[in-house]
């Protein structure tokens, strides 16, 4: 369903490891964005009924009911650059994306 880079995984343990040690991954789509939705990713306490934990790579990874449908198959990679690092998002289903990598589009049927 979703993927984590090496990358990605040790730099969410890393974040992880500032946190309380029983804080959860949240990832989650929203609409807003330059190109209409929108990842957002964020450490959470609370888990919501409708709510879904994962399991990845030992990370607790929760995504709610909505989200799920805009990030099947998503890979969440993490990379430094010159300009600074950043998680970058990989979906197979979006249709385009804008030139940040934290917003995309969809096809309307999908």
């Amino acid at each position: 369903m979703i993927n984590f880079s090496r990358a990605a995984i040790n730099e969410i343990r890393r974040l992880k490891s500032k946190q309380q040690p029983n804080i959860l991954f949240r990832l989650r789509v929203k609409p807003g964005g330059c190109s209409g939705w929108l990842y957002n990713i964020s450490f959470d306490e609370a888990v919501k009924c409708e709510d879904q934990i994962f399991d990845v790579h030992n990370i607790q990874l929760v995504i709610d009911k909505e989200s799920i449908k805009y990030i099947n198959g998503l890979t969440l990679d993490y990379s430094e650059d010159l300009m600074g690092g950043g998680f970058r998002f990989y979906n197979p289903i979006a249709t385009s994306t804008c030139s940040c990598g934290n917003s995309f589009s969809m096809n309307p049927s999908s």
